[in-house]
Order: C-alpha cells, then structure tokens, then sequence
C-alpha cells in the first residue's frame, strides 16, 4: 500500500511538472466520457428507469398483440377500450389487482381565458394497486367512480405548488376542469408523475360513465396490472389468451362492416412488462441508441489521441525510466507507476466527465422540447449512470493506458543511458504503433464524418421539401365553443358564423376550416370502395375557401361551392395518388366512391368533382397516401369545436391576438388557441433536427481530435528523425524534398485510414438507413465530400511539422552523432 502511495505522489509530480499534457488529456476524457455519459443518461430516464411505486418489477401491461390495425379512434398510449378493460377484469387471472388510465390535455377555468391541464383519467383502483400513498389528502379510490359528473380530483404535487400555490386542503379547492366543477381531494408524492415517461400529469380525475354509455370504438385506454405471486409475463400471457375469444366476442364495436367485425373477433390479448412505464420517446427518439455509438467512437480516438501524446511523453522519459530500472526498479513496479498516472487522469477526467454529462443531458432534454409538447424527465445520477461512467473510465484507461506503458518499461536501460541526450536515427519501425492509431483515427473520422453529412443533408432535406401547400404566414386557430350550450344541430352554423367574424379582422386574408389539419401527425382514414376497388382513404372536411388559403391549386374539375350544403348530394375531391390507386388511366369526374359505415359515419356516396396535386398529409417524412376532401356542411361527426386556418402577413402572434380580441368581444363563453403553422411542421422534425445537430457536433470534434493527433505525431515523428533529415540535406536533398517525404508518410496514413473508414462506413450506413430521407446510406456525393473534407484538414495538419522538418539546420544535426 505504501509503494501504491508513493506512486501516486510521484503521478501527481508527473502531472503537475506538466500542466499543459494534463489539461489537454483531462478536457479531451472530460468531453469523450460527458458525451457519452449524458447520451446513456437520457436513455436511461427514458428506457430503464423503474416507476417510482411498490414493487414496479410485478407490473404488467395488457395489448392487443399487434395493435388494433387502426381500428376506431385511436388516442395517444389508447391500447384498449372501456369495454373491453370491464370485460378483462372480469374475466383474467393472473392480477391481484387491475387498473386502467388515459393521459389527455383538456381545460380548466371558463370561456375565453381557458387554460391547459393534462389530464390523468383512471379507474378506482389506480392508486391502491400501486401501493400510492398521499402527500396531502387522500387519493381516488373505486368509490369515487360512477356516472358522470366527475366530482373530485387529485392534483399532482408540481400542479399543486405551481398552480394552487400549496394552499391547505382542508380550507376546500375547487375548480372548473374539463367542464365540471371538481374538489381537489389529495396530492401525490412529489416524485410521481404519472404513468407516462416525459409526460407529467396535472390533475387525476376518476373514470365516469356518460349517460348513453361508453363507446366501443375509442381505443383509449392503457390497462395494466400487478401480476399475482409466482406468475410470470409469459403464464399472463397465456391465460389472456385463452380467455381472449369471448372478450372480444363480446365487445364488437357497432356500425362495421362484416370483414372488419370478424378481423375484431380474431384479435388476442397478451401481457407486457411495465416496470418502467410507457413513453412516446420510446418510439419518437430511439436514434439515441445511435447517438450512443456515436460518442462512444469519438471517446475512442481521443483514447487514440492520448495514448500517442503518452507514448511521446513516455519516451521523452526513457532516459529517466532507464536510470531507475538500472538502479534495482522492477518492470512491474514501474509499469505500476505509469498506471497510476493514467488512472488519475481517468479519473479525474471522469469526475469532469460527469459534470459535462449533467450539463448536456439537461441540454438534450430542451433540445427534445417544444413549446407545445415539453418533455420532463427527472435526470439524476443514479447508480446506472455512474456505473457506466465507471465502465467507460475504465476502458478509457485501458486503451490509453496499457499500451503505451507495456512499451515503455520494455526499453534497454543500457543502450538507452549510452544514447543520453542525442537523437536516434532508428527506423521507422518505432513509430508504427502511433502511425497505426492515427490511421484508425483517421478511418473512425470519416465513419462519423459521413454520418454527420448524411444526417445533416438529410435534415436539409425534409426542410426544403414542398409538401404541396403553403406553409408560411399560415395561423391554426383552435376554436372551442362547448362551453356556449348549443343544441347539436347548431353546432355547424355556430362555427361558420365564428369563421366569418375571423374574416373581418384587419390583417386576415383569408381564413378556411378543416377539420385536420395537416402535416402535424393527425390522421383520419375510411374505407373506401370505388367500381370494384377497395381500399383505404385518408379525408378531411374543409369550407370552400381552403384551397385558396392553403394555396392549393385545382388539377380538375372545380371546387367546393355555397351549394354544397348539408341537403345536397354528397361531393369529394381527391388528390392525384387517389386516382392512380383507385381509377388508373379513367377520368376521375363524375365517378363515384362509397365508405364503409363507422359509428357516426354511416355509409355515404361521393360524387367526385375534382382532383388536387399530391400534397403531404400527416407529416413530411411519410409519403402521399390516396386523400379526399369533402365539404365541411356535409362533416357527419361535427363537435363543439373546429379549427379554422388562417392566412395572413402579418406574424402569427399578432394575428392571433387580433383574432382573439375581437371574438372575445362578441363570443365570450369561446375558446381560442392559436399556433404557428410553419412552427408547428418544424416542431415535428425535432428528432431529425436532433440527430443532425449532435451528429455534426460530435463529427467535427472526431475530425478536430484527429487533426491534433495527427498533427502531434508527424511533430514527434519529425522531431525524433531530425538527425536524419540532417543528413539526407547534408547529401544535398532540398527542403522541397523533405517535405515531400513527410508528406508522403502522411499520404500513406491517410490513403489506408479512407479506404478502411470506407469500408467501415458502407457497413454502418446499413444502421442508420431507415433515419435517412430521400437519400441512401451510400451516398456517393456524401462520401467523396468526407473524404475530400477529412484529406484537406490531414494536409492542413502535417503541413507545418514538414516545413518545420525543412528547416532544420544540417550541422546542428549531425553535432549529435
């Protein structure tokens, strides 16, 4: 232990007597393991991460193996319907207990000054099966469901400060949420926040049942359960299947046709682990994974970096090693001693690392945000993180460390003291190690390189793409009228009387309703029937005015018109792919399509009357499915609410607040929310746009470290050869030549160091080539481009240790052999 303490005093002398060695060294670990520290962080919050409730190893969630097909109306993390939750709880068993939930945004408050709360709907026994207890209060029990109005709620801890301001229970709150006036009962532990990784709840209101009953086409709800003593996943899942027939006999939705009511019936339930809950972010940013190897390749060429600068620092003290072995030290315990060191500057740039990781992490979790969908996730360093910090410390040390100090202790001690001072002539076979690294570098460099361009270039390209519409100076309006007490029947007329008053605001162009809108992940599909084709079509229902305000032009046929009432007969227009699937090489005017019946979507007939060019739908990066449009006076399924687009030159916040004063006037009991539509497409690239800022990011830090490595072992290279390049100028070579000559060592490095980080790249492409849109993983503009990118920065690099090697002065040289 005493010779372990020494080691460490004399590495701290070692470090100390070398400032600018040690920064260099710790900043280039700090950044390789922060980067991937803060990467494994995010992906831990996101992925492994265990629910903070009693024992969450014995949760389970129930599915529809394969989902539903897109059965119905689908809602975010809506797995299973009410019916179908009641009929599984009556029927399995593998639970000791059951619960079911839905996460949805409503409103709190009245009329126009309306706010946001996200919402978690659940059954009684949500709480009591996780073993939840109270912060303050009391939390819902099955008790506290019924039939609908809701009349209690339970506030989350962060809702409870920010919006309540901690106020005492006991003095009675009440509110307004989702139309109902509730009393806040209880408040959840701080540390809960739901079910949904990244998706904090506000208030927890029990399941209430509407007086004409639940719906049997809402896939709503998530269902889950704490499987009994001794059971597993796999005995779950066989019991749900076995009782999956008469659960699914009994729950068929109404109003569909005989092919989709018997692909219903076939349908089989299974259980899944649920320990660390559900998320989105799952699914959304599983490029993490990626990202992941992405710095961890940069942490291996700055190991490369450092073990060249240690190997050059290491014979810098061969003499010094040499003496002390010849004094009576041992291999071992000089080998010990050079291990030392390198595990302080692991450690320490570990100890930075974990600084830089908090700091990037929180970075990425903004980076993930948007306005209109923040991600909280708690980042904490817990045991994973620093067991894996642990782990890429101590690889880090072994690939930094190891070799260079295996080289150094087996040096000569004797021939080493005879050489004293003076330079070596030995061949180039010393410097092969450094050569090799620098070549990997190299290879590492244009893997990432071109990763970063391809990333990059893709990003460019779902920027830049037209999907078909306009899509600056475009204000979404969210009007919500269910707090005006209209009969049903008004509900149509209301929300055209609202879009005339819209119309008449200074600075609207033009302004249309739609009840999708497009480009922002909704969809809305039927099934369609044209002649003999069957088949399925996206549609939307919009006013006569929106293809001229979302600059939509006619192909065909002619619009929507005032005629086109809710009396009239039944019109659509469809765009170019709808024709191509459903009426290749026929005219499209005049034919007819029929869907097939939906719970309120009876079957209808629609004389097509026009055709649109292609435009994008849902979202840019999936292509045009077949699409029609109909009238919005002829919308079957109309609601107290609508969404009006709105076309104007001035910025989308001033529009909106004019829009939002003047109904506010006039329409009090309304309301308006309103977004950027141009932002609202931008927000949904936010997975792109983070692939390609931290691929660009960490490429040209990889080609940056190599550039240093590079640059530092031609310096050394040069340095150790001087006496050398002094007599091949004493023999007459010019300083022409000797650049030429270390040039050309350097032009062999590079040239292998491209062809194997080719190669390296062809095969890694494979992996990412389903990120990529509209261009391939083997891109050939893309490679030649790295290549061409990476060969300039290497030339820039051992530029000058070549001319400074052509400076050298032939008699100095040769005073020291």
């Amino acid at each position: 232990m005493s010779g372990l303490i020494q080691d460490f005093r004399y590495a701290l002398r070692q470090l100390r007597k070398s400032p600018g060695f040690t920064l260099t060294a710790i900043l280039m670990l700090g950044l390789g393991i922060g980067g991937n520290t803060s990467i494994f962080q995010l992906l831990s919050a996101i992925r492994l991460r265990t629910l903070p409730v009693r024992n969450p190893q014995e949760l389970a969630q129930v599915k529809i193996v394969g989902g539903n097909r897109g059965m119905g109306i689908n809602q975010q993390y809506g797995e299973l319907t009410q019916a179908l939750w009641r009929e599984i709880r009556e029927k399995q068993q593998a639970f000791s207990g059951m619960f079911a939930w839905s996460l949805n945004q409503r409103y709190v408050g009245r009329g126009s000054e309306m706010r946001h709360f996200n919402g978690l709907w659940v059954s009684g026994g949500f709480f009591p099966v996780l073993g939840m207890r109270p912060w303050r209060g009391r939390l819902l029990m099955p008790d506290d469901e019924g039939m609908c109005p809701v009349r209690r709620a339970v506030a989350s801890y962060s809702y409870w400060q920010r919006e309540l301001g901690g106020r005492d229970l006991a003095a009675g709150i009440k509110l307004i949420a989702d139309n109902d006036l509730v009393e806040i009962v209880g408040v959840t532990p701080p540390n809960f926040f739901g079910m949904a990784v990244g998706q904090n709840f506000d208030l927890a209101l029990p399941f209430c049942q509407p007086k004409e009953g639940f719906r049997r086409d809402v896939f709503e709800l998530s269902v889950m359960g704490r499987l009994k003593p001794g059971w597993t996943i796999q005995r779950a899942s066989a019991d749900l299947s076995a009782v999956s027939a008469g659960i699914f006999e009994a729950t068929v939705p109404p109003g569909r046709d005989p092919e989709t009511t018997q692909t219903y019936k076939r349908f089989q339930l299974a259980a899944y682990p649920a320990s660390t809950g559900v998320s989105t972010l799952r699914d959304d940013h599983g490029s993490l994974g990626l990202l992941l190897a992405i710095t961890g390749l940069v942490l291996l060429i700055a190991c490369a970096n450092l073990a060249s600068l240690i190997l050059a620092r290491a014979s810098r003290r061969e003499r010094e090693i040499a003496v002390r072995m010849a004094l009576g030290a041992g291999r071992g315990r000089v080998l010990q001693n050079l291990l030392v060191e390198s595990v302080l500057l692991g450690g320490t740039g570990a100890i930075v690392g974990l600084g830089v990781a908090t700091f990037l992490s929180r970075a990425l979790v903004w980076a993930i945000s948007t306005q209109g969908d923040p991600v909280n996730l708690q980042i904490v360093t817990d045991w994973r993180v620093l067991l894996f910090a642990t782990a890429a410390t101590v690889v880090t040390c072994v690939v930094f460390g190891v070799v260079p100090a295996l080289r150094a202790i087996h040096t000569e001690p004797l021939s080493t003291i005879k050489a004293g001072g003076r330079g070596t002539t030995m061949g180039r076979e010393r410097f092969s190690l450094q050569q090799g690294m620098v070549t990997a570098q190299i290879s590492i460099s244009l893997v990432l390189l071109v990763g970063a361009l391809l990333f990059v270039r893709s990003f460019r390209n779902l920027l830049t793409l037209n999907p078909g519409m306009r899509e600056s100076g475009i204000t979404v309006a969210f009007l919500g009228f269910w707090q005006s007490h209209l009969q049903p029947e008004r509900w149509a007329s209301y929300e055209t009387e609202l879009l005339r008053e819209i119309r008449t605001v200074p600075g609207v162009r033009n302004a249309a309703i739609s009840t999708h809108v497009p480009l922002v992940g909704g969809s809305w599909e039927h099934g369609v029937r044209v002649g003999v084709r069957e088949g399925t079509s996206k549609f939307s229902w919009v006013s006569p005015d929106y293809f001229d305000a979302m600059e939509i032009p006619l192909l065909r046929g002619r619009g929507f018109g005032r005629d086109d009432t809710a009396s009239s007969p039944r019109v659509a227009i469809v765009n170019e792919t709808f024709v191509r699937y459903f009426l290749s090489g026929v005219n499209p005017i005049g034919q007819t399509l029929r869907t097939n019946p939906e719970p309120d979507y009876p079957p209808t007939v629609y004389e097509i009357v026009g055709v649109i060019p292609d435009t994008r739908y849902n979202d840019l990066r999936s292509p045009t499915p077949p699409m029609t449009l109909a009238p919005v006076s002829q919308f079957p399924a109309q609601g107290p609410w609508g969404w009006v687009m709105i076309r104007s030159d001035m910025p989308p916040a001033a529009i909106a607040a004019a829009v939002k004063r003047t109904l506010a006037k006039k329409y009090p009991d309304v309301l308006t929310e309103f977004s950027d539509f141009q932002q609202q497409i931008r927000d949904g690239l936010i997975a792109e746009r983070l692939m390609a800022m931290l691929s660009g990011f960490f490429g040209l830090l990889a080609v940056l470290l190599t550039a240093i490595g590079l640059y530092g072992v031609i310096s050394y290279v040069v340095a150790q050869r001087r006496n050398e390049i002094g007599l091949r100028m004493a023999l007459g070579a010019d300083r022409g030549q000797v650049v030429v000559m270390v040039m050309r060592e350097v032009a062999r490095l590079v040239a292998v160091g491209i062809l194997a980080g080719t190669a390296l790249s062809l095969i890694a492409g494979r992996s990412a080539g389903s990120l990529l849109f509209e261009l391939k993983p083997y891109d050939l503009p893309t490679l030649l481009a790295s290549i061409a990118l990476l060969t300039t920065i290497a030339v820039l690099a051992t530029f000058l240790p070549a001319r400074r090697a052509a400076k050298v002065d032939p008699m100095v040289a040769l005073r020291y052999e």
